[in-house]
């Protein structure tokens, strides 16, 4: 299947509302007269929480909400778990523009699944150092993208930039990115003395072009992969979400064709992988099919099995099916590539 995805534009958004603290921060000045700048209309709300999305329905207000950011100060600054992709989480700013159907983060942000930015970089970062010190000499990984594409906001904030260069210097601590974005420029020249390992999400391009709105293209994200791999940093995959459509042996030996054909011999020798299948709980499943009424996306329970935390994933059989061709097509290809985890 050809893929007739073209590179999406910078995301700036129709409405950006400011919490008051974030005019005590520099980045919540400079983003007020950005946006203001650009004729954004712009709002002072006392919380997030407290916002008013437009819409008469559940897709309406979701995608009403995907033209909105909230700008303010991240309180919660403990870093949580974040396994199996990192030691912990490292939360710089929450949701995206991107509207891929799947989305996990679909239940656990409801409707407020406008873009959030933190503004109090400085102490989130501090955060981090507090518990690299406490685990020693132990190295420490943080993961940027758990709760957001810090790649497609990264020419608003310049936060991603700040934490990387902060990472390349920390002698124990590591810093992970996940992104389906393709404006990686503004982060080649970082500082990031090999302390940042960047991965790419991909998919088969069927799944791409149906259910991944508003990212990059395939082709663009393979090219911006082999931007950042030159720029020295550590170089990585995920595969995510794994699905089981008509045709999927063949759409993911594809991919993997094409990932091996754009990739410089020696972007191989230190490459990771990370396979993720597809999940969703009955919350997520509800909220996607109002959020997406026309999608294709397979959630029937029956094909499935339960798993902790309310997740449904496919049954033993065919998840070891997945992971067996997926880990046969990467060896092929990349012999000398770790396949961190199946999930």
């Amino acid at each position: 299947m050809q893929t007739t995805k073209t590179q999406t534009a910078l995301f700036y958004p129709e409405v950006a509302v400011f919490e008051p603290e974030a005019f005590n921060y520099e980045l919540g000045r400079r983003l007020h007269a950005e946006f203001q700048s650009r004729g954004v209309s712009l709002q002072i709300a006392p919380s997030h929480n407290r916002l008013e999305v437009a819409g008469t329905d559940h897709c309406q207000r979701f995608h009403h909400a995907k033209q909105m950011v909230a700008v303010g100060v991240k309180h919660t600054l403990t870093p949580q778990p974040c396994r199996p992709s990192a030691d912990y989480r490292l939360v710089l700013n929450t949701s995206c523009p991107a509207k891929c159907h799947y989305c996990y983060l679909a239940a656990s942000l409801g409707e407020r699944t406008y873009v959030r930015l933190y503004v109090n970089v400085d102490e989130i970062l501090q955060s981090a150092v507090k518990l690299i010190k406490k685990r020693g000499h132990e190295i420490t990984t943080f993961e940027a993208s758990s709760s957001s594409d810090p790649v497609a906001i990264e020419h608003l904030t310049g936060s991603l930039r700040q934490a990387i260069e902060f990472f390349g210097r920390q002698l124990y601590g590591r810093l992970r990115v996940v992104t389906k974005s393709d404006h990686v420029d503004s982060l080649l020249d970082a500082v990031h003395a090999g302390h940042t390992r960047f991965r790419f999400s991909i998919n088969a391009e069927a799944i791409i072009d149906q259910y991944e709105e508003a990212t990059a293209s395939l082709e663009g994200r393979l090219n911006a992969a082999g931007r950042v791999h030159r720029a020295g940093y550590p170089l990585g995959f995920i595969i995510a979400p794994l699905i089981l459509y008509e045709g999927w042996r063949r759409g993911y030996e594809a991919l993997l064709d094409k990932l091996a054909d754009s990739l410089p011999p020696a972007a191989t020798h230190d490459l990771t992988f990370e396979l993720i299948m597809h999940r969703f709980t009955q919350r997520s499943r509800r909220l996607i099919l109002e959020r997406f009424p026309g999608t294709t996306l397979a959630m029937d329970t029956q094909d499935r099995i339960h798993k902790g935390f309310g997740k449904y994933v496919y049954k033993p059989q065919k998840a070891q099916e997945l992971e067996d061709v997926l880990r046969s097509y990467i060896t092929e290809r990349f012999p000398y590539a770790q396949v961190e985890y199946f999930t």
